[in-house]
């Protein structure tokens, strides 16, 4: 896993940027008022997304949209599954743990 994805979105107003991307392209000035950052900040943060391959932007007249790339996620979720997996595993286990003394509580409890 590229660690330049995790980097982009450590910082909490790329991170807003991106959920704000997922409801469709924006420009900056659009994404400069929903985060209530100026549009040098917005402009900076989006360069750094922009070179993290999170995102890509495409000219339409005098405007610039911004819009998610879904590549870089779709890996980060391939990575991400792994894990997923790792801890369904575990949750499993507790599960039938759990289940295991909740039988003989119920064992001792009728005794």
């Amino acid at each position: 896993m590229d660690t330049t994805t995790f980097s982009a979105l450590a910082e909490p107003n790329r991170l807003r940027i991106v959920e704000l991307l997922q409801g469709g392209p924006m420009t900056v000035g659009e994404i400069a008022d929903h985060t209530e950052l100026r549009q040098p900040q917005a402009s900076k943060h989006l360069r750094v997304l922009l070179e993290a391959g999170l995102v890509e932007v495409e000219a339409a007249a005098n405007r610039r949209n911004y819009k998610l790339r879904m590549e870089p996620f779709q890996a980060l979720d391939s990575w991400l599954d792994t894990y997923r997996n790792i801890w369904n595993e575990r949750f499993d286990n507790l599960d039938n743990y759990l289940k295991q003394l909740q039988a003989k509580n119920n064992k001792q409890n009728e005794s």
